[in-house]
């Protein structure tokens, strides 16, 4: 008897299926990566960003320097990777955005979803900013002289103070006030920053076409999904660990760069019975893997559904704990040198955030011979670095609205006019941020929005609707089916024990040591700013239970029903995505209204062929 392939590999379907399936692939047929390796190469570039140049290696000399790794792989361990691997293999199995993915498995967290896009919809609009001033800085390191390395400009004031081309051997005093090139040329040229928050002042109309600029360079890196993306990241993913070798080259070349990295790596163990030092580690974590900001979701959605997400969950997490430790050598060997040449200590040329790329490295590169070329491969690696955090963010926004109403905006050029539309609001949005003000709200943003403890009540939340409303072993089962061998027992304990009590203990440890934010650790906000940073940041919170209630109120059952309803996934969606899962694994799945069935295809005498697929 001849037997029937198809019905073996588990892919027989009616002529009533057939035609469902080829409507099912129609509509979520939403791209994918051309190979693993587009893939890689996006989430690292998304992962390893300007957090990983100018925060970790500020964060491992303040906290203890080498006993700083200490309690950052332990975070890394209990938390980073398994959220990871979480948020990356909801992505895959579901090939859905952070927001429609959850109806895979729990629809009574689908706030969850929104909150991440929330998040991410601030990052859009504030981390471009950074990418802004560097194009400034480039644009002005095309000239005979850095402009930031002497006193002799019209936005220089009395109190401008050359300290490199000062003998330092000689009776010579800093007067008092005294600042530097660098310093003026940050805060009187391109910022011409205002005396506080309450003073916004007028934008920054060249900082505003480099905004414009940078927003192109988006759009165009985006616009045709994982098609360009894709493309783009062989380059934007690469070429700024070029440039981090040739600066880490040229920094260990340097006198004193020895002392800058015994000051970067020296361990303090007496550190680590500091709680900040525990705090410091694991916001540092969540925040530079991206952990409950949604693009972990929308990068793993376009795998190939066999992908092995296990494995590529300890590449990724290993390139970006990599990055960061490597970039601290290539900081501070410049600081030590600078150290060096102005003979003060490093701790008070050390600094972070924009002070670390935007004052101290400029100040550096001033020093060397050739400032100009190395000033242009330093701007040009930040560029870079925000460029693909930037692009994957809003290919995070765009894959959710899409994914949400596909019949709309997956027809001809839809997608392409929405991301117009985001990047244009955007833009506007950010016009904010380039006023004379603008680097107060930025900061205020940063602190309470971006990386702040919503982060850590998200993680929580998460963990908690997979590991346990959803089922941990329920989730090690999809992935199982996908990568082909079970997952251990670690990432399971993670999900329901260690993540959540972990996350949650750092949250009311940070809810305890709570201290205002002060800009430049001297600038105290108002009382308003300090309540619209705490709004900002528990407003995406806040989404996860008002979710809860709108759909408790809006259905038809009783509310305990209800509930009970939405921890259960979705059945229709799930049906849906069985299709779409029977589809990829069986490309050649025959419609029996077109092609005869084995026990049709007959030799002229009656002997049945044996037909294999």
């Amino acid at each position: 008897m001849a037997r029937n392939p198809t019905k073996e590999t588990g892919c027989d379907q009616t002529t009533q299926d057939s035609s469902v399936v080829k409507k099912s692939q129609l509509l979520l047929d939403r791209g994918q990566w051309a190979n693993k390796l587009e893939f890689l190469l996006a989430s690292a570039g998304t992962l390893v960003g300007l957090g990983n140049l100018w925060r970790f290696p500020y964060l491992c000399y303040k906290n203890g320097g080498g006993a700083f790794l200490v309690p950052y792989v332990l975070f890394l361990l209990s938390c980073g990777i398994p959220m990871f691997l979480l948020e990356t293999a909801m992505g895959q199995y579901t090939s859905q955005g952070c927001i429609t993915c959850w109806r895979h498995f729990c629809p009574l967290f689908e706030g969850i979803g929104y909150a991440t896009q929330v998040v991410i919809a601030y990052a859009a609009v504030s981390y471009i900013i950074i990418q802004a001033w560097a194009f400034f800085y480039l644009f002005s390191s095309f000239s005979a002289e850095v402009p930031w390395a002497s006193c002799r400009n019209s936005w220089n004031t009395n109190s401008c103070v050359e300290f490199g081309k000062r003998n330092i051997s000689a009776n010579w005093t800093v007067p008092e006030n005294a600042t530097s090139p660098a310093t003026e040329f940050w805060e009187r040229r391109v910022l011409h920053i205002s005396k506080g928050i309450d003073h916004i002042g007028s934008v920054r109309w060249e900082l505003a076409l480099c905004l414009i600029l940078a927003w192109i360079l988006c759009y165009f890196c985006v616009w045709k999904g994982v098609k360009s993306t894709g493309k783009v990241v062989y380059f934007t993913a690469t070429f700024p660990y070029v440039m981090l070798i040739v600066l880490l080259a040229r920094g260990l070349t340097l006198p004193g760069a020895a002392d800058g990295l015994k000051f970067y790596l020296y361990p303090d163990p007496a550190r680590l019975m500091d709680a900040q030092v525990w705090m410091d580690a694991g916001a540092q974590v969540l925040f530079s893997f991206g952990i409950c900001q949604g693009s972990l979701t929308a990068l793993g959605s376009y795998n190939q559904y066999n992908n092995d997400c296990y494995k590529d969950t300890y590449v990724l997490c290993l390139v970006n704990g990599g990055s960061s430790f490597v970039a601290g050598f290539a900081i501070f060997s410049v600081l030590g040198f600078m150290s060096y040449e102005q003979g003060i200590p490093i701790s008070e040329v050390a600094a972070t955030g924009p002070g670390l790329a935007f004052i101290a490295y400029p100040r550096a590169v001033a020093m060397m011979p050739l400032p100009q070329l190395w000033a242009i491969c330093f701007f040009i690696m930040v560029i870079l670095l925000g460029a693909d955090t930037q692009f994957v963010s809003l290919e995070c926004l765009i894959t959710s609205v899409t994914d949400m109403f596909p019949t709309v905006f997956r027809r001809g050029y839809r997608r392409e006019l929405l991301l117009l539309g985001l990047c244009l609001v955007c833009f506007l949005l950010g016009l904010l941020l380039v006023t004379e003000g603008g680097l107060y709200f930025l900061q205020l943003f940063d602190h309470y929005v971006c990386s702040g403890n919503n982060l850590l009540l998200l993680s929580v939340c998460q963990s908690i609707a997979i590991g346990w409303i959803y089922g941990a072993d329920r989730l090690c089962d999809n992935i199982e089916d996908m990568v082909g061998y079970r997952l251990g027992p670690y990432m399971k304990y993670c999900w329901m024990y260690v993540t959540p009590i972990v996350c949650m203990g750092t949250f009311i440890f940070n809810i305890v040591m709570y201290q205002p934010l002060k800009f430049n650790k001297t600038y105290v906000y108002p009382d308003w700013a300090y309540i619209l940073g705490w709004f900002l940041g528990l407003f995406c919170v806040l989404l996860v239970p008002l979710w809860m209630l709108y759909k408790v109120l809006t259905s038809k059952m009783s509310p305990w029903e209800t509930i009970k309803h939405l921890c259960r996934p979705d059945i229709n969606q799930n049906h849906n995505l069985n299709l779409k899962q029977t589809a990829e694994r069986c490309p050649l799945n025959p419609d029996t209204s077109l092609c005869p069935l084995p026990n049709d295809i007959k030799e002229p005498n009656g002997v049945e062929l044996e037909v294999q697929v």
